[in-house]
């Protein structure tokens, strides 16, 4: 049978890039992430990214139609779209498009109440699609001032934590909000001091973690083509990471997990992982 929104309600279920030019954005993402296109059920503005055969991302040339920043933003699953967006505007966020029909289901754009732009999806869903599995992208976080608020506003306007089965739960690990599914992460919420500003580096928004076999290659073809590294490169023991902006100023992260070290014959470590390029 096909999953559809209403069972696996309130999980990360879609990616997509509003995007101003849709071959554009192809040729950008295709040559940094090995990505392959093909079009999509709701139109020639619309693509689906493949990745070795399964569908990653989407890619909707929608931000002069619409209005709105280029960025990649999640679609959460619904049950109804029309009820959760009754709920978005009910706990002061906005609903700037929708929902309307498209292919499927019904969609919908939305922003929470501190400004960061999410998708809300009624209709079939792609099955084994999840964030930080297979071939779906690697990490999502809403980056705000207050993950404690948001966590209140998203859980009452998608259904976490609550008495039905099948829904997410919500814990509270080193100052983030953790947000799983079926036991599996899907999503963090991390709260500071993000000043209120128009720079997209800095205001509240939902953030896209993608993996790369090689770091380096990605970040220097990213460029190549007029991309540009909004962060250095950053380490821990398991992952190398940075986060990117395309031409057009949508951010998103790529990042790769840190080499094995190398063993000796006697079974001690033999050579650090490569450093981080300046």
């Amino acid at each position: 049978m096909p999953t559809t929104s209403q069972d696996v309600f309130g999980t990360p279920c879609w990616i997509s890039l509003t995007a101003r030019d849709l071959e554009a954005a192809q040729h950008f993402y295709g040559a940094v992430l090995g990505w392959h296109f093909r079009q999509g059920q709701m139109g020639d503005a619309f693509s689906v990214a493949f990745l070795d055969g399964a569908p990653v991302a989407g890619i909707g040339a929608l931000a002069e139609s619409f209005a709105v920043s280029v960025a990649w933003i999640p679609y959460f699953a619904v049950a109804d779209a029309d009820a959760t967006a009754a709920r978005i505007r009910e706990r002061t966020g906005t609903v700037a498009v929708g929902p309307l029909s498209f292919g499927l289901g019904r969609a919908a754009l939305a922003a929470d109440p501190h400004g960061a732009i999410f998708g809300i999806w009624q209709g079939r869903v792609i099955r084994d699609w999840a964030v930080g599995h297979s071939r779906a992208p690697a990490g999502l976080e809403l980056y705000t001032r207050d993950a404690f608020a948001a966590a209140i506003f998203y859980g009452e306007v998608l259904g976490w934590a609550n008495e039905q089965n099948g829904c997410c739960t919500v814990s509270y690990e080193d100052d983030q909000v953790v947000l799983a599914h079926a036991g599996q992460p899907v999503a963090r919420l991390r709260g500071g001091a993000i000043e209120e500003t128009p720079d997209p580096q800095v205001r509240p928004r939902w953030h896209v973690h993608f993996r790369v076999p090689d770091l380096d290659e990605a970040v220097n073809t990213a460029t190549l083509l007029g991309g540009t590294a909004v962060t250095p490169v950053q380490a821990d023991e398991n992952h190398r990471w940075i986060t990117l902006r395309d031409p057009d100023g949508g951010l998103f992260t790529v990042t790769t997990a840190v080499p094995e070290r190398a063993q000796d014959p006697d079974g001690d470590p033999g050579a650090e992982p490569a450093a981080a390029p300046a």
